[in-house]
């Protein structure tokens, strides 16, 4: 429900004079007064409810995957759960150790581990993100042309073999007076190479766009979209972006108004998601290297922005990395101590990237990225152990809500509560959709699978009512 209908809704009851027939008597305003007020507050709910839609319970990734353009092949996702696969058959061979080293309650740990086996099996990878900034490096604009032509080949192969990750996307250079151009070709080559072959454009496909300096940046991109859907006979619209908050600028104008909905009013509905940079952003704040960490209180204050800025928007958000691989330092170990050096440095790497990830989802970030492919298993055990320890409570909260909103009083046919049984159910909806909850599980609320599938509060409580 929009918010605010609670205040239309103690109004009506006001004017209703069924329900105290002598309080009419003692009131001053006329109808006409009344319904010049209800006027102004329909006029400014309808505005609320068109910026902030609420979060419609679509799957969000738990992570994204970033990795050079030069190196990306149709086979780039298998692969790098074959890899994630292999680190943790080396390291983590059994639930016991698993849970050891990314900090897994022992009640959970055989669940979470073969759950992220069956995980890193099934789909590795639910988001990945084609680089040609920071992971692609500096070439010559020939490398370019070649890797972006044949990245897009790859995605269509892909595509058609059914084998692409949920998610997909290319980040783009950013729009500087060096390097504006250039990005532009890269997208218009790649975009145009994609649909060329594959005929279409593959869903939850996404364009990052890096390193906003000002709300121009965002326009020339969606510039860019409308001719290239033009030209390329998309639907309007069609093309969607992410931006990256990772320099002060894109916080703050040089006015010293809040920048992010500025940005996300240039960008519109095209706006699907807003990741933080932990290490250029912290750079751009002039906090040395050695304390670029994602627990910094710099990053912090971003990100809590951030969760203002796009509170009730729909617009995903995703943390930042952790920088410190899980790579055994000796890669062919032959006496002990080096196979504990190794062990020691991946279960640190691991731990490190552990708590990270843990930390954002304490702080409500339910997307991270990912740069190695060691880190997928830490990444799902976390999460798993997340959604799982979360279980219990949220399954009994859920319920209760459930039952005591069916009975409830309606306004406009929309329960009063209905962005917090939303946000209920997400807690379900997201467990489901990364594996880290399964099904059986999810029934312990007292929902149906069918209702569970709608993916949406208000629709299940509706068809209660309708029994």
């Amino acid at each position: 429900m929009y918010p605010g209908a609670s205040i239309r809704c103690s109004l009506v009851l006001w004017q209703d004079s069924r329900y105290n027939p002598d309080m009419s008597k003692r009131t001053s305003l006329s109808d006409k007064n009344l319904a010049k007020v209800l006027d102004r507050v329909d006029e400014a709910q309808r505005r609320v409810s068109k910026r902030y839609p609420g979060d419609s319970g679509a799957r969000q990734a738990v992570h994204t995957v970033y990795g050079g353009a030069h190196i990306f092949s149709a086979e780039t996702p298998a692969k790098l759960g074959q890899l994630a696969l292999k680190s943790l058959a080396s390291f983590a061979p059994d639930a016991t150790s698993f849970a050891e080293a990314v900090g897994i309650a022992p009640a959970l740990a055989e669940k979470v581990y073969e759950r992220v086996k069956a995980k890193l099996e099934r789909e590795p990878v639910e988001d990945f993100r084609i680089d040609f900034e920071d992971g692609y490096g500096n070439r010559s604009d020939e490398e370019e042309d070649k890797h972006a032509v044949a990245a897009a080949t790859e995605t269509a192969k892909a595509f058609a073999q059914k084998t692409l990750p949920p998610f997909i996307g290319i980040r783009i250079k950013p729009f500087t007076g060096e390097l504006a151009r250039r990005s532009i070709r890269t997208l218009d080559l790649f975009v145009t190479t994609l649909v060329t072959e594959a005929k279409a454009l593959p869903p939850g496909f996404v364009v990052t766009l890096p390193k906003i300096m000002s709300r121009t940046d965002v326009e020339v991109l969606v510039s860019v979209f409308e001719t290239l859907e033009d030209k390329l006979d998309l639907e309007h619209g069609a093309l969607k972006m992410e931006i990256m908050v990772e320099t002060t600028q894109s916080l703050f104008d040089p006015q010293g108004r809040a920048n992010l909905p500025r940005l996300h009013e240039s960008a519109g509905e095209r706006l699907v998601g807003a990741h933080f940079g932990t290490y250029d952003y912290t750079a751009n704040s002039e906090i040395t290297a050695a304390h670029q960490k994602m627990g910094h209180p710099a990053c912090d204050f971003a990100k809590q922005l951030m969760k203002i800025a796009f509170a009730g928007t729909g617009v995903a958000l995703s943390d930042g990395a952790t920088n410190i691989m899980p790579i055994a330092p000796h890669k062919n170990a032959t006496t002990d101590e080096q196979k504990r050096a190794n062990r020691t440095a991946v279960f640190g790497a691991w731990r490190l990237h552990a708590d990270d990830v843990r930390r954002s989802l304490v702080q409500g970030f339910y997307q991270g990225w990912d740069l190695h492919p060691a880190q997928l298993p830490s990444r799902y055990g976390v999460v798993y152990s997340f959604f799982l320890d979360g279980l219990p409570a949220a399954s009994e909260r859920l319920s209760n809500f459930v039952s005591k909103a069916a009975q409830a009083t309606l306004v406009g046919d929309v329960f009063d509560d209905a962005a917090t049984g939303q946000g209920l159910l997400n807690f379900f909806l997201r467990g489901l959709s990364c594996g880290a909850v399964t099904e059986d599980e999810a029934l312990a609320t007292g929902l149906t699978l069918d209702e569970l599938r709608t993916r949406s509060f208000v629709k299940i409580l509706a068809g209660r009512r309708a029994k």
